[in-house]
């Protein structure tokens, strides 16, 4: 008997979303859906391998913070992805139309309201995300013709720069550097100054 009604539902709710109707809402709920699902995917191996790696504690205190970074990242992603896509919505319903500003609109109270909390995560996010926009906006500079296509490939130069910078300021100024690159970068090059014997050598750190 439960089989039979099982079915049925299921089949009314396939038939239900595949109608199309209130594709808006159901736009929104997905977008929900999908933002904590990538915010577990993304932050759960990454911040397994970086707490393991770097940070000191016993293992329930790094599980818990595994979790938190987790949960904190797929939270503000899933709620990130829902208001912008509820304002979009509603400003689209508001218009008649879709405007060009209004994902800037959309994008500048999620990210006020979201990811503005001055925390790890939001931290790396945000400095994620200005390295990948300072790149778009040299290429849309180019597709514009502002600037001119460079005829050799910059990509060389821009790592040296890059390198250059971020050496000088760990070795003159470390404190400055967001933590877990601090991290990373001693273990990288200030641990390896320290040894005592073949097992701190090349077994252990230190």
């Amino acid at each position: 008997m439960a089989a039979p009604m099982v079915s049925h539902l299921l089949g009314a709710i396939n038939g239900f979303l595949a109608s199309g109707r209130y594709h808006e809402a159901l736009s929104v709920l997905k977008g929900l859906r999908n933002g904590a699902v990538y915010g577990i995917k993304i932050r759960a191996p990454h911040a397994l391998v970086m707490t393991f790696l770097f940070a000191r504690g016993s293992l329930p205190d790094k599980l818990r913070a595994i979790l938190r970074a987790t949960y904190t990242h797929s939270r503000n992603l899933a709620s990130f992805v829902f208001l912008y896509k509820a304002m979009l919505a509603v400003m689209r319903l508001i218009e008649g139309k879709g405007q060009h500003i209004h994902p800037a609109i959309a994008g500048f109270v999620g990210g006020y309201l979201i990811w503005g909390e001055n925390n790890k995560v939001n931290s790396q996010i945000n400095m994620y995300l200005l390295s990948r926009i300072i790149f778009g906006f040299v290429r849309l500079l180019v597709q514009k013709n502002v600037i001119k296509e460079p005829k050799k490939d910059p990509f060389p130069l821009y790592a040296a720069v890059v390198w250059a910078i971020v050496m000088w300021q760990f070795e003159t100024f470390q404190g400055i550097l967001q933590p877990s690159l601090q991290s990373s970068m001693n273990y990288l090059y200030h641990d390896s100054n320290i040894w005592h014997n073949l097992r701190d050598f090349l077994i252990y750190n230190k």
